[in-house]
């Protein structure tokens, strides 16, 4: 078997049973068992191992095989699966206390029913039906975040159902252990990227911090010139570029001093463990040029960012990151920055100063240096290019002040109707669903940020997904999106978390 996406990590098979139907029967559960989680594991489009575990038929070994998974920082969620009937009060202390995402597969061993053979035997043993009705109910008595799926486990469906949850579960993952790191603060005046760093941790598992812009001139300030020569073969290798920035060129030095960046924030980051960054234009103090083609190309390599200290723009893109990896596609922080209303359909056009990752182009990027207008500093040096087409989703994360919220859309990228020689930036021109009037009327009744991370590797049941595990409300704009409904959940949403406040 190749090896998978995310083959460090693994989710728990944990089939359950009980004492009453005798060794043999336990056997056969054991060995079916066995056969499912072995067809699981090898499943290409499951990015995580499948272990199984032995058959649990009693309240101590659920409570302990409950404790262990979350002792083993490898195994990031546990699947649940009745082949017979189990007692639903068995459950009640591991449930309680289990922390890792949790899966709820509604299947059976067999996908035909053999009429001709059927006999008691049968029934006893093949009681998925039976006992997984006992456990969604003790599940939903206690009000346990779980994803239920149902389907026979051979089926494509079901597979790639299991794989978007556990893409998910490996971003769970991630969120408990992100550090992210702000040079400076939020730029100011602007409301939509403050937030409750605390009350964020608490709830995601993300410790937020802050450094002095001092600090990582510091860490620029100490790369060598054998470091920056690397980088700008790197450079030469990957890119197209411009002549001003070709050796002998008359901005080849800026090119060099966007390479010292890239290592100095690159090492910033190793050293002191952070997953995701900020910087803003208004908090460059020592910096030469605002970091470009430096954070284009360490959101390329996965790590979280977002422009103008929006930390929790850089949280949710690093998880993203996580979740996606392997897949078709790229993932990057995004803004929608203007319309054009004259196209039919309109169409919006994501871009940002610099910030937009590679890993959405449809070709080569142009290396390129253009004035940046803003944050009075020296022309920054970045990647220019157009993002591929096809499906995508864009996520915003926003504070509602007692809780977060995600909001997502999704939306078809389209190639530019005609080229655009004179926008010096890396951009994607999509038409949002179910239309251009509903999706916006939509996205700012909900408060929608103007920062999102855009995505065409992962898909819309990957983040709600994600949302479920967190305990964070997941607002979604797709083609059956209505005003009227879309306000009716707003309505229905705001009752409903505030008082589960009081609860």
């Amino acid at each position: 078997m190749m090896g998978k996406d995310l083959e460090q990590y693994e989710i728990w098979f944990v089939p359950g049973s009980h004492a009453l139907y005798g060794d043999v029967a336990l056997g056969h559960v054991d060995e079916h068992a066995r056969e499912i989680a072995a067809a699981l594991d090898g499943a290409p489009e499951i990015p995580v191992r499948v272990v199984v575990k032995p058959v649990v038929i009693s309240a101590d070994a659920i409570r302990k095989v409950c404790a262990e998974a979350d002792g083993t920082d490898s195994c990031v969620g546990v699947i649940v699966w009745m082949h017979t009937f189990s007692p639903a009060k068995n459950w009640i202390a591991g449930l309680g206390a289990l922390r890792k995402p949790l899966l709820h597969l509604h299947t059976q061993y067999r996908a035909e029913l053999p009429y001709g053979d059927i006999d008691m035997d049968y029934m006893n043993l093949h009681q998925s039906a039976h006992g997984d009705r006992e456990f969604g109910f003790i599940a939903t008595r206690m009000g346990v975040a779980r994803k239920i799926v149902v389907g026979h486990w051979s089926e494509p469906v079901t597979r790639a159902r299991i794989a978007a949850w556990s893409r998910a579960a490996c971003g769970w993952h991630e969120a408990q252990n992100l550090s992210t790191v702000r040079f400076g603060d939020n730029m100011r005046n602007v409301a939509v990227t403050e937030g409750n760093k605390v009350g964020t941790q608490m709830q995601l598992g993300v410790a937020v911090n802050t450094h002095g812009v001092g600090d990582l001139v510091d860490s620029i300030a100490a790369v060598s010139d054998a470091a920056i020569d690397e980088l700008i073969a790197d450079y030469e290798a990957s890119y197209t570029l411009v002549p001003a920035l070709q050796s002998g060129g008359a901005s080849r030095d800026a090119l060099r001093e966007a390479a010292r960046i890239e290592a100095g924030l690159r090492s910033f980051l190793e050293t002191g463990g952070y997953g995701a960054f900020t910087d803003t234009f208004e908090d460059l103090h020592g910096l030469r040029q605002l970091p470009g083609i430096a954070t284009q190309r360490l959101m390329a390599e996965g790590y979280g960012f977002g422009a103008e200290g929006d930390w929790k723009t850089a949280v949710l893109l690093r998880i993203m990151k996580v979740m996606a990896t392997g897949l078709t596609g790229g993932t990057s922080f995004m803004e929608d920055y203007t319309y054009d209303l004259a196209a039919k359909p309109p169409l919006i056009l994501g871009a940002h100063m610099l910030e937009v990752c590679p890993s959405i182009a449809s070709a080569k990027p142009s290396c390129e240096i253009h004035p940046l207008g803003i944050g009075g500093k020296e022309d920054p040096v970045r990647l220019v290019f157009d993002a591929a087409t096809g499906p995508a989703i864009v996520v915003a994360v926003l504070d509602m002040g007692e809780r977060l919220r995600f909001l997502l859309n999704e939306i078809d990228v389209v190639a530019p109707p005609r080229p655009l020689p004179k926008l010096p930036v890396a951009r994607a021109l999509w038409q949002p669903k179910p239309d251009f009037a509903t999706a916006c009327e939509a996205w700012l009744a909900a408060g929608g940020p103007h920062h999102t991370v855009f995505t065409s590797a992962l898909d819309t049941e990957a983040i709600v997904d994600f949302a479920t595990i967190a305990g964070v409300e997941l607002l979604r704009i797709d083609e059956r999106t209505t005003i009227r409904d879309f306000r009716n959940e707003l309505n229905w949403n705001q009752a409903y978390y505030r008082l589960a406040q009081g609860f």
